[in-house]
């Protein structure tokens, strides 16, 4: 058992880490295995905004219509296809015009690709609209707005693939399956432990994940450093097809 920092703002406290909860992250205990590789693959574009939209780019109103009226802040995960690991990430801010986009990268999602029914243990990510609430890691909190807990109890076991050690350098809770305010690796499943859950963004390690979505390191500091509570942040993923319908 380790500890860890829970940092809220105006607020610190102290919650203990489970060394072995680490095995649910990324869709349950499956273990993530890959070949050797640099931590933190998959270079974002970094894109700035070229203009505004008044709806999210290629997601259907079945979607758009679960995004709170209140959120400011939208992260897309555009997956290249219904059975690839591959996607494309794409952070939008509300504007009076619309919705901007800001920033893009490349990254990886399910190594079976995607689902709109997941299961622990599919190795697909869900398809849906989810908030963003929490977020950790075993570094350090780079500046973020939002609750970090920092732990070793997030450490990746050297039993895995030395390309996947840093994986949970950073991460962010996607809130699927998961108790909102908790660390991102509290066990906790309200729906049941067949659902899944332990779904995160987290470094890159240049492969598809268990049910994650993987980001390079450059990514995840900086959505750890934009996103922001006030703007009630959401991840909305999926395959293009889905989101889409």
């Amino acid at each position: 058992m380790g500890s860890g920092d829970r940092r809220r703002p105006g607020a610190v406290t102290v919650v203990c880490g489970l060394l072995l909860v680490v095995l649910y992250a990324c869709g349950g205990a499956t273990v993530e295995r890959g070949g050797d590789g640099a931590p933190g693959a998959g270079a974002g574009t970094g894109g700035a905004s070229r203009g505004t939209a008044a709806g999210l780019p290629d997601v259907g109103d079945r979607l758009r219509s679960r995004i709170p009226a209140v959120s400011g802040q939208v992260l897309a995960v555009y997956g290249d296809g219904k059975d690839s690991a591959n996607s494309t990430v794409v952070l939008y801010t509300r504007s009076d015009g619309g919705w901007e986009r800001v920033r893009s990268w490349r990254g990886h999602n399910g190594k079976k690709g995607w689902t709109v029914r997941h299961r622990a243990g599919d190795n697909r990510s869900p398809v849906g609209v989810f908030t963003l609430t929490d977020a950790g890691g075993v570094l350090a909190d780079p500046g973020t707005r939002l609750p970090y807990t920092r732990s070793a109890a997030f450490a990746a076991p050297r039993s895995w693939a030395r390309s996947h050690w840093h994986d949970f350098d950073y991460v962010i809770a996607i809130d699927y399956n998961r108790v909102k305010g908790a660390p991102p690796n509290d066990p906790t499943r309200p729906q049941g432990e067949d659902k899944g859950g332990g779904i995160w963004l987290h470094l890159d390690h240049g492969s598809g994940t268990s049910a994650c979505v993987g980001l390079s390191r450059t990514a995840m500091e900086y959505l750890l450093r934009t996103l922001d509570p006030a703007r009630h942040p959401v991840v909305v993923m999926g395959d293009r097809d889905a989101l889409r319908a």
